[in-house]
């Protein structure tokens, strides 16, 4: 199927699956002898597991740096926590990501605590 298939199939736009590709989530795909983009459902069910670490708060680098191990997921959605399919593929870069959103919710926290302590409470006048 050509780009704008694939990408309705797979819940996306057809840029969304050229940035994929150019950063290194997606191999190139497969090219028409007019060169345009080719696309099989295997294409599609790997955007769709790229879709859905990237909702997870995962980043483009973290998903490109275990891209080589999408294809070990059947189908295009992601086991569920504790399955065997699940085999810890990325154990590392989901770590990594928990421990920076920790972080991240904690310089917030701390943030609405310091903004919080230094405006008063505005009450009403009656």
């Amino acid at each position: 199927m050509r780009i704008g298939d694939a990408a309705a199939a797979a819940g996306t736009t057809p840029r969304a699956l050229r940035f994929y590709e150019q950063n290194g989530l997606l191999p190139p795909p497969l090219r028409t002898a007019t060169g345009q983009r080719e696309y099989g459902p295997r294409d599609v069910a790997r955007v769709r597991i790229i879709r859905q670490l990237l909702s997870l708060g995962l980043t483009v680098a973290d998903v490109r740096s275990c891209a080589d191990r999408l294809d070990i997921f059947e189908g295009d959605t992601l086991p569920p926590y504790g399955d065997p399919a699940a085999c810890k593929w990325g154990s590392g870069v989901v770590q990594r990501r928990i421990a920076a959103l920790d972080e991240e919710i904690a310089r917030l926290t701390r943030l609405r605590e310091n903004l919080a302590a230094r405006v008063a409470p505005v009450e009403a006048h009656t």
